[in-house]
């Protein structure tokens, strides 16, 4: 397979970088457009999750209220297909949690993200999902943090 080209590369970790600042924000509202309504992911507390809503509704609301300093780290992994429409994207991400006594914890993870799009002008969305823990890190975290609310 051919190396992808720069600014195929460049719109994923774009995609991630915007991913990153809606959890750390904790806007789901903002974080919707950048997944397709058909979003089909794996999680934590889902198995399989069907549509956007689900995902926001099982996952993300468990988890972006309740963690700090979600960033990825800087090696990813891009795939692109030859008609450049569609990719795979690979990342590891860092991020506080919060034991239910307040106490920090390192939570790191990894990522697959499957993107489509359009066009090859159009931006990168989310087809498919599947974030998880690395192995031995608590599954639940306890912060509470107020959700953003659209202006």
């Amino acid at each position: 397979m051919a190396e992808p080209q720069p600014e195929d590369v460049a719109g994923v970790k774009h995609w991630f970088a915007t991913l990153a600042k809606h959890v750390r924000e904790v806007d789901y509202v903002g974080a919707r457009t950048i997944f397709a309504a058909d979003l089909i992911a794996f999680g934590t507390f889902t198995d399989f999750m069907t549509g956007q809503p689900a995902a926001e509704k099982a996952q993300w609301r468990n988890v972006w209220e309740n963690i700090d300093g979600f960033t990825w780290r800087p090696d990813f992994r891009v795939i692109v297909s030859p008609d450049r429409r569609q990719a795979v994207g690979m990342g590891i991400f860092d991020s506080t949690g919060y034991l239910k006594d307040g106490t920090e914890y390192a939570r790191p993870g990894r990522a697959t993200v499957v993107f489509v799009r359009d066009s090859v002008d159009a931006p990168w969305v989310a087809q498919h999902t599947h974030l998880s823990l690395f192995r031995d890190v608590p599954t639940q975290s306890f912060k509470g943090k107020p959700e953003k609310l659209p202006a």
